[in-house]
């Protein structure tokens, strides 16, 4: 009879359908020395539970121990890296480029503003490429007027013979 119930509960255990009172008793029926042979492989996995239900954790956990990052330093950091770039790339000033003859600097302002002036030529001639392409739209405009005014002239027909739309 208790058997029969053992092996009932061990397929409820195995389904997932148990209570934790039929559990304790599996565990407990486990425990024992005298179990049935065709059982035997479940003794070691039980014990293993049984065992492992009375662990405790003994050491102590520090819970107000909270580290807090403080994110005003790095603003304060980051301005100090962009400071320190600033003048590692140009230590003495304007006159220092004019010096060294880094690329794409001018020394004189009229060569800076010839060169400007050169690219702005350069992208208008682009852009006015660009907007050639599209003037066929001033024609679709066009024929939209053109039907506005055939629109007016429906209307004041429609009002002239007193007909309805």
């Amino acid at each position: 009879m208790v058997l029969n119930n053992i092996e009932k509960l061990l397929e409820k255990y195995e389904n997932g359908e148990t209570s934790l009172k039929e559990e304790q008793v599996l565990k407990n029926y486990f425990a024992q020395d005298t179990i049935a042979p065709h059982l035997e492989h479940y003794k070691s996995m039980f014990a293993y539970f049984l065992g492992n239900q009375q662990e405790q954790y003994t050491k102590a956990l520090p819970l107000n121990t909270k580290k807090t990052f403080n994110y005003k330093w790095v603003s304060v950091a980051a301005v100090a890296v962009i400071m320190l770039g600033v003048y590692v790339a140009n230590p003495f000033g304007g006159a220092a480029d004019c010096e060294q003859n880094l690329v794409g600097t001018f020394c004189e302002p009229e060569e800076a503003f010839n060169e400007v002036s050169k690219q702005l030529a350069m992208i208008s001639s682009h852009f006015n490429k660009g907007t050639s392409a599209v003037n066929y739209l001033d024609e679709v405009n066009k024929g939209a007027a053109t039907l506005n005014y055939l629109n007016e002239i429906e209307n004041t027909t429609s009002i002239i013979f007193k007909t309805n739309k």
